[in-house]
């Protein structure tokens, strides 16, 4: 189920839970007005007032009380056990968004000095400083340059196919980190749907139990909880989606940098590989893969 169908599945049931509530209202209201209307019940009606007073005085307490209550409080008590679940899933988030946020940087992946410092043992002539450099270093395109350079022996394709292979384990254990994140954003509007559903039947339940016309305020715990916990859903939901989107984004276009740059290089130092044997030697000797690790 997409996102905008279960967007409009919450919005059908709190219409229709508004709809519930504004047909009981008017149909107390016409209660109200029949019974004003009718003469026989003016008699009776007098020795009753005493008894109105402690009503009123009661539902203007148990105002007075829901008044006094904070918001915060009031959306944790209608929240209950959803909305427990949903901030769990709301610490999980920003820890797996900051993860990945210190994870996917460029210094992590494409670090500029790494780059210069191969770029410099490649115009050296130093092949072996080349492979130590990047077999030591812990960026992506080192680990990248490493498994390309010990192939390189074998064949300039056979380099390139290592260090795709490298290249595409790396990108898929960045994606399988971010996968966390789409998990979260598909799984907590279905959790605050649940705690929608659970509102509008607690709602229904009062309203089966109740022997006369039910309290609005007896509804409103139910309805509450509904709004609560859709919200609340959301509002996990909607920043997981968008980190998941420019995270994935970013993960992708560094992996192509990746790929781009450490294609470049060892095309340099396959050329200058072969250029080598001029001055003495053979192209096997002066492959990086050649030395002793």
């Amino acid at each position: 189920m997409s996102l905008m169908s279960r967007l409009s599945a919450v919005s059908w049931l709190v219409l229709l839970a508004t709809v519930i509530a504004v047909g009981f209202n008017d149909f107390a209201w016409a209660q109200d007005a029949d019974g004003g209307a009718d003469p026989g019940a003016a008699a009776p009606a007098e020795p009753a007032a005493p008894a109105a007073v402690p009503a009123d005085d009661g539902a203007g307490g148990e105002t007075e009380e829901i008044t006094q209550e904070s918001f915060l409080s009031w959306m944790i008590r209608a929240s209950g056990a959803f909305g427990l679940v949903l901030l769990i899933l709301s610490f999980v988030m920003v820890a797996l968004i900051m993860m990945n946020i210190l994870q996917v940087r460029r210094a992590n992946m494409l670090p500029v000095d790494f780059i210069e410092d191969f770029e410099g043992k490649l115009q050296g002539k130093d092949f072996q400083g080349a492979y130590e450099l990047a077999r030591t270093d812990d960026s992506v395109i080192a680990r990248v340059l490493a498994a390309g350079l010990g192939k390189l022996n074998r064949g300039y394709a056979e380099a390139v196919e290592g260090m795709q292979e490298v290249g595409e384990d790396e990108g898929m254990a960045m994606e399988h980190r971010l996968s966390y994140l789409a998990l979260i954003s598909a799984i907590a509007p279905m959790i605050g749907l649940m705690g929608t559903v659970w509102g509008m039947i607690q709602s229904f339940q009062t309203i089966a139990r109740s022997t006369t016309q039910p309290k609005p305020a007896e509804l409103a715990d139910g309805i509450s909880t509904a709004l609560f916990t859709t919200l609340e859903g959301l509002m996990v939901a909607i920043p997981a989606m968008v980190a998941y989107s420019l995270l994935r984004n970013r993960v992708n276009r560094f992996m192509l940098e990746v790929g781009i740059v450490s294609e470049g290089l060892m095309q340099r130092l396959s050329m200058a590989g072969k250029g080598r044997p001029a001055s003495g030697g053979t192209a096997a000797a002066t492959s990086p893969a050649a030395p002793q690790s």
